[in-house]
């Protein structure tokens, strides 16, 4: 667990603005499913051989025997289908088209950059099946880092098939890594019984010389899912959309069909984002399939990247006013005046904790002010206030019902 400071609120705040910004562009809707859910939910969406479902949940314990066990909310995606599908907006908007941001808890080993209650954004377009909803997602959440002003993304895609080619991929994995048992780790001796596709997704050391080797299931897939890649690219082609195929790229969930991805970007050792197409997630938790595709940022992680990147959010107060006041009467005034510019959709700083002008101007200074608001008893007789100049060193006098336009010409 972690508290969210200050200081990253910052961040915070920006990938909200930037969230919001595509969303509005390509016309997602805001969703926000509850944070306690069935097991259930978790056991047939999620897939009881993930690590989500062996390893990492939170289960929360209910006062009644006959109420089904509840967890904290593991991932988003679930969530979002069930509410989906209860609410009956399924039948209403097709294809439906997401976005969220909230909190989600895991237990067991934290991933670099996240833990055990961490921050997920998401794009979610449910109830189609055609590629084109691929590329949005892809174009949405590219679009989403470069208004961040990351730099060197790498969006990395591949295809995992479906239930026709998987199969037979998966037992040619199987036979593959056979021999080489007591060679990897003892997670993936396990999901070698399990679910051996996910060994490619295991990020031990002893583990990565065999992935090179490995069969690729693009040299396995059926008509319909290498059709479908095809479509895919040609859509980011068209839009000059950067990526590059990685043929041992898979994801860590159980639901995923065809199209999945991740997002990289310069000097950063870690993903960013991954996501994919899911076809057979409501087919899993209600018996009907239902097309879908998806993405999850992990916000931790992306407030990490933009620091290693030195990508600063910008200051919330953008135009860098400071109020300073000297005496009892004159703070009264600046209180009012914060008022009176609040209602005109000013933004200005105080320090009305401290009471010397050389302290308030000295904050002002370490708040990077480029312009002051200085209120003395005279200043408060006369109902004027002094604008100074923090760089030059130059002030005026203006009546106090003309400060919002004085400021607005100097913004």
């Amino acid at each position: 667990m972690h508290d969210i400071l200050p200081g990253d609120f910052v961040y915070f705040d920006r990938l909200e603005k930037s969230l919001r910004k595509v969303a509005c562009f390509f016309d997602f809707s805001r969703i926000e499913p509850t944070v306690l859910e069935d097991i259930r939910l978790f056991e047939r969406g999620t897939g009881m051989t993930s690590e989500i479902v062996k390893k990492q949940m939170f289960l929360v314990k209910s006062r009644s025997r006959k109420e089904p066990s509840l967890a904290l909310r593991s991932e988003y995606t679930p969530g979002v289908f069930r509410a989906y599908i209860q609410s009956g907006l399924s039948h209403t908007m097709t294809p439906a088209k997401f976005y969220y941001l909230g909190p989600v808890f895991r237990y067991e080993q934290p991933q670099h950059g996240r833990f055990r209650q961490f921050y997920q954004m998401g794009f979610e377009i449910l109830n189609s099946t055609d590629p084109v909803y691929d590329a949005q997602i892809i174009s949405a959440t590219h679009k989403f880092f470069n208004d961040l002003r990351l730099k060197g993304l790498i969006i990395k895609i591949n295809s995992i098939g479906c239930r026709v080619c998987r199969p037979a991929y998966v037992r040619k994995l199987r036979d593959y890594y056979k021999n080489k048992s007591f060679k990897i780790c003892r997670d993936c001796i396990k999901r070698l019984k399990e679910n051996p596709l996910r060994i490619l997704d295991c990020k031990e050391e002893k583990c990565q010389p065999y992935k090179t080797n490995a069969p690729q299931i693009l040299d396995h897939l059926c008509g319909g899912c290498k059709n479908h890649l095809k479509t895919v690219l040609e859509y980011l082609d068209e839009s000059k959309i950067p990526y590059m195929i990685d043929p041992v790229l898979v994801r860590g969930l159980d639901y995923y069909s065809r199209t999945v991805f991740e997002v990289f970007a310069e000097g950063v050792d870690f993903a960013l984002a991954g996501g994919g197409r899911y076809d057979y997630l409501s087919e899993s938790l209600w018996g009907s399939r239902m097309g879908a595709v998806g993405i999850s940022p992990g916000v931790e992680r992306i407030i990490e990247a933009m620091k290693l990147q030195e990508v600063s959010p910008p200051s919330k107060n953008q135009h860098k006013l400071f109020l300073i006041y000297m005496g009892e009467e004159a703070k009264k005034k600046a209180f009012a005046l914060m008022e009176s510019l609040f209602k005109e959709g000013i933004i200005i700083k105080e320090s009305f904790s401290r009471e010397s002008l050389k302290s308030q101007l000295r904050q002002a200074d370490k708040e990077g002010a480029e312009l002051t608001l200085i209120l003395g008893q005279r200043e408060v007789f006369e109902d004027v206030v002094i604008l100074r100049d923090m760089k030059s060193g130059n002030q005026e006098t203006v009546p106090i019902k003309r400060v919002a336009e004085e400021l607005r010409k100097r913004m």
